[in-house]
């Protein structure tokens, strides 16, 4: 096995749960001899964005995660991904890192997450001998490996139709996902700014109620000192009368100042009128700053209700939002079983496995891994 300074990115992502799709094996032969180099040709799809640390390796038929490679080789990078020769790529591997057994083994392309996003078709390392020569001894047999060959070309052919098809509907299901989210970011927003209206409405309708009430108790204390004026002034005018009394009494030669008194009396009834119309004044002023405050209260509940209504849409907003996303993990998953049969529907129709090779049946249900057959 390679040895190199710093090993591959990997990760115990098990195989069904790979892309197979996204990079192309191109040029792969059914075995290599061994003692030679062996170069690797694959292609990047066209939504298939390479990183720096992806790397491919060989890996034996029937590995489970990509911690299970032989070997490996760093992917070279491409300069510009635009131009249609930078998706075209190979690696050479050296044959002294290479196996030395006659067992199956595959190419893959494995990301920096240590997840493969492509595979390539089963092939041995063994020489060449004459019974991978003399395989097709009737002309019958030859006819009926080209009839098989046709329908394997139709069944792939299909596949690349449906693949195509799928990947339309994942990228349709991406740009409603991403409507979708600018929609639910935008309501975000909108409530946000409820919020830090209502939140501003509250703390003013605080400062105007704070200042009604610091009035009414101003009100307050000036009603219960007029209060205590007025009955101070009754009590003087009671004084007033008797003295008034007392005099008309006496001497009736105090005539003039009981007129006197009488006029000052008059005075201090109209003043208290006076008073009393303004504390009228004053009872009227609070009952309207009474009714103010009701006021203040009512608009304070809209506005609460106001933004319970905007909460409740918000809600409902991400319970869409989390059912588009389940249909989209849901086409996904559809996505990748067609992507894991698709791969393995290219392989070449060159000469017919001899006796000592093994040759895979690839079905349209299977979505799991290849069945052998001797």
């Amino acid at each position: 096995m390679e040895k190199t300074v710093e090993d591959p990115p990997t990760s115990a992502v098990l195989l069904d749960d790979c892309h197979f799709s996204q990079v192309i094996f191109n040029s792969v032969e059914k075995f290599y001899i061994p003692g030679g180099d062996v170069t690797c040709h694959y292609t990047f799809t066209q939504h298939f964005i390479p990183r720096r640390k992806d790397w491919i390796g060989i890996f034996r038929v029937g590995w489970k995660t990509t911690r299970e490679y032989y070997t490996f080789m760093w992917v070279n990078l491409p300069i510009d991904l635009n131009n249609e020769s930078a998706k075209q790529q190979e690696v050479q591997f050296k044959a002294y890192y290479l196996p030395k057994d006659d067992e199956y083994y595959q190419f893959c392309y494995v990301d920096q997450d240590g997840v493969v996003r492509g595979a390539s078709i089963p092939f041995q390392f063994r020489p060449e001998n004459e019974e991978d020569i003399l395989v097709v001894t009737t002309q019958g047999e030859v006819e009926e490996i080209e009839q098989h060959n046709k329908e394997l070309c139709k069944e792939n052919q299909e596949l690349k139709d449906s693949c195509v098809s799928l990947q339309k509907q994942n990228s349709d299901m991406q740009a409603e996902l991403q409507k979708k989210q600018e929609e639910l970011e935008t309501l975000r927003c909108i409530n946000k700014k409820l919020e830090l209206k209502v939140k501003e409405q509250e703390d003013y309708w605080e400062t105007e109620l704070l200042q009604l009430k610091e009035q009414n108790q101003k009100m307050s204390s000036e009603n219960k000192k007029m209060g205590i004026r007025v009955d101070q002034l009754q009590a003087q005018l009671s004084t007033q009368e008797k003295e008034m009394e007392k005099l008309v009494q006496g001497d009736q030669d105090k005539t003039e100042q009981l007129e006197h008194l009488k006029k000052e009396n008059d005075h201090l009834f109209l003043s208290l009128t006076e008073q009393r119309k303004d504390q009228k004044k004053l009872e009227q002023t609070v009952e309207a700053m009474k009714q103010n405050e009701t006021t203040a209260m009512k608009k304070q509940q809209e506005l609460m209700d106001e933004n319970f209504d905007l909460s409740r849409r918000l809600s409902e907003n991400k319970m869409i939002c989390n059912v588009l996303q389940r249909e989209k993990e849901r086409l996904e998953g559809e996505n990748d079983v067609s992507k894991k049969v698709l791969p393995q529907a290219h392989s070449p129709s060159r000469n017919a496995p001899s006796a000592k090779q093994m040759i895979f049946v690839i079905t349209p249900w299977s979505n799991s891994r290849c069945t052998p057959f001797v």
